[in-house]
């Protein structure tokens, strides 16, 4: 009996040897495994990153070309509202030239 019980733990020792031998191959494999996952992850946030700052960089000149538009658009506006004083001014002058010919007239005849 005594040898039949030896025997049972030798076997069960052997087996439990050999159940463990082939675990570090999966272990291997595993570790592979998540080290591409790691790898996958990683160039995905790289991608997310070049992503976002490409948007961030097309945000900053499109903030850029609407501030520049915007500086056209008020210096143009002060031309033109140069022009119109300008032309007001002339206009009013060539009034009062014609008030005082006709003025001029009228007192002649």
């Amino acid at each position: 009996m005594k040898k039949v019980i030896a025997s049972l733990i030798a076997g069960l020792f052997a087996t439990s040897v050999f159940a463990q031998a082939p675990a570090a191959p999966v272990a291997k494999a595993e570790a592979k495994e998540a080290k591409e996952v790691v790898k996958a992850d990683t160039k995905a946030a790289k991608a997310d990153a070049k992503a976002d700052a490409k948007v961030e960089k097309a945000a900053a000149e499109a903030k850029s070309d609407v501030a520049e538009a915007h500086a056209d658009a008020t210096k143009s506006k002060a031309k033109a509202h140069s022009k119109t004083k300008k032309a007001k001014a002339e206009a009013k002058k060539d009034a009062a030239v014609d008030t005082a010919e006709a003025k001029k007239d009228a007192a002649m005849k």
